[in-house]
């Protein structure tokens, strides 16, 4: 287990690619992936992807940038993955923070959750389905 503690944030790493990281008093699971070049992380929900890491390993925050969107609309697979679950039809009514697909990555789970309040267009994945990144999931209206 590696611990690192700044002034106000320790980062403790649980395993591989997963993180506790205690801040002002709240814990939260960070999920990374990717290489130094191009890192994948997933927290609260959201998907960031850029550069993390220079010669340090600490480079923070200034080169992520959130992960390219396809459309206003459409809800991407932020890593390579397999669909587990559908938990919206066409047509149904979403809230935003709703999870829509869950998805199974490097054995930790990736909930896919509605950006804002709308309504699902379409479906374009199937339980049981590898996705690529950047793979249309589920596009809203």
């Amino acid at each position: 287990m590696a611990r690192v503690s700044g002034p106000s944030v320790t980062v403790t790493r649980l395993a591989p690619g997963t993180y506790r990281v205690e801040h002002e008093g709240r814990n939260e699971i960070v999920y990374v992936a990717g290489s130094a070049a191009d890192r994948w992380i997933f927290w609260k929900g959201e998907v960031f992807r850029g550069e993390w890491g220079g010669p340090d390993g600490v480079a923070g925050p200034d080169k992520a940038r959130p992960a390219q969107k396809v459309g206003p609309t459409s809800l991407i697979a932020p890593m390579p993955a397999r669909v587990i679950k559908i938990l919206v039809q066409p047509g149904a009514a979403v809230k935003k923070g709703d999870t829509l697909v869950m998805l199974e990555a490097m054995k930790m789970e990736l909930p896919i959750r509605a950006p804002a309040d709308g309504k699902v267009a379409a479906v374009q994945c199937r339980d049981g389905e590898l996705v690529q990144a950047d793979a249309v999931l589920v596009d809203l209206v």
